[in-house]
């Protein structure tokens, strides 16, 4: 049993200091300021901020290997190892457009993996269904329409470890989509050439979020309003952002953030160095690009994406926590369980420095 004292954390927006954590087993047990000690391994937090775990949703790879070039139940161990030691107590790992062989490996591992996992909470595939307009770095030489019978054998294969899927909408049959969802799969449009109308009216058929806001799809126009424009406007729609600087200017973070609040959430959209395969990328400065210079993925952590909204963007910390937190796990249905410094739930946390350097990781009430 485990007492974290001495911290500051976030209660409603209110920030409260001197603060004692309990954990008991893999739960938070107590949260306040006058508890009962005995027996418990004390950790003084020096007046750090205690926050709930990151969620990422979308990262190819973290410690190593990139995910797809080497779909195995190993590579989803070390991201696993690797993203805890960052903050990250929960991700979705993400398989770009790629061959069916591929994707069966990847679907294949995931399932191998998933009764060992601590922070892998299952696969993101983004694509095949994509619009060639806006692949970005995906290669086109496998993008396609999904088939209802082809999807389902898919699925089937999956057995519930495909959660999400970065879909275009605006070019898939209704009974696809109809069939993503009775299946519980969260699905996001991305990858997309959706007008205004079409990306209405997938946010009402139930897609619930859109993939990396303003990458791969097509700019605000002020005549000929679009993709962007309609989860900007939504009442619902989520939305992720790569918050590096790189895909998406600081300053239109900060726009996004003011006009969305909590249906914002961060992602990294991280690789590692890859030479082999469809998805190659080499670092070039702060980011990754494909061999041609495509951009093709960031070089940050979720706390990178964390300060840099802070420190450039103008989101207020307890706002940022929870993009990386509390946002993505509403999306997937699991914030009844993370994502909240709540008694009973999971005790995945981490204790930050004043300066936003990270301190302790517990994840299941193990300190790593």
């Amino acid at each position: 049993m485990i007492a974290i004292t001495n911290a500051s954390l976030f209660k409603n927006s209110q920030l409260y200091t001197g603060q004692v954590i309990l954990i008991a087993g893999e739960k938070i047990k107590a949260i306040g300021t006058n508890l009962d000690l005995h027996g418990f391994e004390i950790i003084d937090a020096a007046g750090g901020y205690v926050v709930p775990g990151f969620v990422d949703l979308q990262i190819y790879g973290s410690g190593g290997d990139l995910f797809s070039a080497y779909p195995s139940e190993a590579t989803l161990k070390q991201m696993d190892a690797d993203l805890i030691t960052k903050g990250t107590t929960g991700f979705l790992a993400c398989v770009a457009t790629n061959s069916p062989e591929v994707v069966y490996q990847a679907i294949s591992a995931a399932k191998a993996y998933r009764e060992k996992a601590k922070g892998f909470l299952g696969l993101h595939l983004e694509g095949p269904y994509l619009n060639s307009k806006r692949l970005g770095a995906h290669v086109p030489e496998y993008v396609c329409k999904a088939k209802l019978e082809e999807v389902k054998r898919v699925m089937e294969h999956a057995d519930g470890t495909v959660k999400m899927m970065t879909i275009a909408a605006e070019l898939q049959d209704d009974e696809v989509i109809t069939y993503l969802l009775k299946q519980g799969v969260v699905l996001s449009l991305g990858h997309s050439d959706a007008s205004f109308e079409q990306a209405m009216s997938a946010y009402e058929q139930g897609f619930k979020t859109t993939t990396h806001l303003f990458n791969a799809m097509p700019s605000i126009h002020h005549r000929a309003p679009n993709l962007p424009t309609a989860v900007l406007n939504h009442p619902s729609a989520m939305a992720s952002i790569i918050a590096d600087g790189e895909h998406v200017n600081f300053e239109i973070v900060k726009m996004s953030y003011q006009l969305m609040g909590e249906r914002l959430f961060l992602i990294t959209d991280a690789v590692t160095p890859c030479q082999i395969g469809p998805y190659q990328h080499q670092l070039e400065g702060d980011r990754f690009v494909t061999p041609n210079g495509t951009l093709s993925g960031s070089n940050i952590t979720m706390l990178h994406a964390i300060q840099n909204c802070v420190r450039y963007c103008g989101v207020p910390l307890d706002a940022a926590l929870r993009m990386a937190s509390l946002n993505p796990l509403k999306l997937m249905g699991m914030d009844n369980k993370k994502g909240l410094l709540t008694v009973g739930n999971t005790a995945d946390l981490l204790i930050l420095s004043e300066e936003l350097k990270l301190q302790k990781v517990f994840a299941g009430g193990v300190e790593y």
